[in-house]
């Protein structure tokens, strides 16, 4: 039987999920049983690490060795960022290297029991930029995973959805992904296994670590108050605030007993105290949620239902949001923390090579259809004849269905022209100032000398359905080309000096 999988790489927590012989998906423990791993890296020594449960615990007393070593500063939330470094035991990590080792781990804890992958799929949030999903895609191939594509998180658990749901899907519905460190929010036609994706947004960095940091700070301030002392971090850190954000999902009130050098205190916490001081960051969500609905010009009541995905959905204030903007409660359709690995495990399996899966895995997937959208607008720089300076001019758009391949013709502007500037740029809306866009990549196109203006260079942009992205430059006179693979940046950008092979795990 063909091992396949999806992985959900999540900022706070991972889980996989694999394609049993009926062809249904399943989540695969990992060696402790859990479903769910936290995404911690504790480096034991020069070449040795844990990730888990264990480095989780170690992350408040060894927070030096230890990835993230404080709330807010997780590998994920970094990614696609090549300044970013963790110097541990002399080794300098990335954010693409320590999502490496967690993908390490969740490979090994799988195959130790199933044996080794065939195929794998692992998810990003729908707002990842360009580069932080070649950082994905990166850290996946530096784990040994045989990774070729991979899905966004709401996407892949709308795929989750369709299967799981006891009755067929039909019309247009909201996944409402609010995890652990992005918030996604995806609007999706869904008829049965037909899925098409009309629009996403999200924000990179909002989630449940976010609600734990306010819940440490409202602590510490209550804390100062009753003692006059601060709080150290070590007698109440984000273990302790995770617990009790957990309890007041399911409590009006949580009394939180410190003993600590600086004082002693018993501080009752409300739920109502808790809800005001996460109110702003419910408050993103909605901004986002309501971005989406602009975009499609969706009013609430034309959606069919909202789907909750994400631990952080299971906070009351959240679907007391939800309600509110759409004047219904949202669905559960399963466990939220395992929607993503579950629908990725089946987006790869549609993917697959379907020699390698046996009749009933085949079936399963017979229906499916998906149709993804691009999430950033892609452009190129050029000369403003207006200004005679330069503007940015988008050549694909934003929810462009892919794969795509789209050209457009731009010209030179001066006589004896010999070169061209090829500047690779993205932006989430379509924004011509070059001060907001983001380049992607400088080059150059070298021309004919003694030409006169006006000569054709065609701009090719495709855009593939695993979502990477080759830009072409084409002098059409002259077929001088110079283009770009996007993904291959990753690989020269990247600066950790960790040999991912050699460590091992303790």
């Amino acid at each position: 039987m063909a091992n396949i999988i999806g992985i959900d790489l999540g900022t706070t927590y991972s889980a996989v999920a694999k394609i049993n012989d009926a062809g249904k998906a399943e989540i695969a423990p990992d060696s402790l049983g859990e479903n769910i791993t936290p995404s911690v890296v504790e480096f034991t020594g020069k070449e040795k690490y844990s990730v888990g449960a264990t480095a989780k615990k170690m992350s408040e007393v060894n927070a030096k060795n230890c990835v993230p070593s404080t709330p807010g500063d997780e590998a994920k939330r970094h990614m696609g960022s090549t300044e970013k470094i963790y110097e541990i035991f002399g080794e300098k990590h990335t954010p693409v290297s320590i999502s490496a080792l967690i993908l390490k781990k969740l490979k090994e804890d799988f195959e130790n029991v199933h044996g080794a992958i065939d195929y794998a799929v692992v998810t990003v949030p729908a707002n990842f930029a360009n580069e932080a999903r070649e950082a994905t895609a990166e850290a996946a191939k530096l784990a040994g995973l045989n990774v070729e594509n991979i899905i966004n998180e709401p996407t892949a658990a709308t795929f989750a959805c369709s299967v799981l749901s006891s009755e067929e899907l039909s019309g247009k519905y909201v996944i409402y992904d609010f995890g652990g460190g992005t918030f996604d929010c995806s609007i999706a036609e869904v008829q049965g296994q037909d899925i098409e994706i009309l629009t996403s947004e999200g924000v990179q960095k909002l989630g449940g670590k976010d609600v734990d940091i306010a819940l440490i700070n409202l602590v510490a301030k209550r804390f100062k108050e009753e003692t006059g002392k601060n709080l150290n971090s070590r007698f109440y850190g984000i273990l302790k605030a995770e617990e009790d954000k957990k309890s007041l999902s399911d409590r009006e009130s949580i009394l939180v007993s410190i003993q600590s050098p600086e004082g002693i205190a018993d501080i009752t916490i409300t739920r109502d105290d808790f809800e005001e001081v996460i109110s702003s960051l419910v408050l993103q969500a909605e901004m986002a949620v309501e971005v989406a609905l602009d975009r499609l010009d969706l009013k609430p009541d034309q959606l069919t239902d909202i789907i909750l995905v994400g631990g952080s959905t299971r906070i009351p204030l959240v679907k007391k949001s939800i309600t509110k903007i759409f004047g219904k409660e949202p669905k559960l359709l399963g466990n939220p923390d395992e929607m993503v690995a579950l629908g990725a495990a089946i987006y790869a399996t549609y993917k697959a090579d379907g020699q390698i899966l046996n009749p009933l895995q085949r079936r399963s997937i017979q229906k499916m259809n998906i149709q993804e959208v691009t999430g950033q607008c892609f452009g190129v720089e050029i000369h403003d004849a207006a200004t005679g300076g330069t503007i940015n001019s988008v050549i694909i758009n934003r929810n462009e269905k892919i794969p795509c391949s789209i050209t457009e013709s731009l010209y030179t502007i001066a006589d004896n022209q010999t070169a061209v500037n090829c500047h690779v740029t993205s932006h989430p809306e379509k924004e011509e100032d070059l001060t907001f866009v983001r380049t992607e990549w400088k080059g150059k196109l070298d021309l004919p000398s003694g030409r006169p203006q006006g000569q054709e260079i065609k701009v090719t942009y495709s855009y593939t359905e695993d979502q990477r992205m080759r830009c072409i430059f084409l002098d059409v006179a002259s077929g001088n080309e110079t283009s770009v693979d996007l993904d291959e940046l990753r690989k020269s950008a990247d600066k950790s000096t960790a040999d991912i092979d050699q460590f091992k795990v303790e």
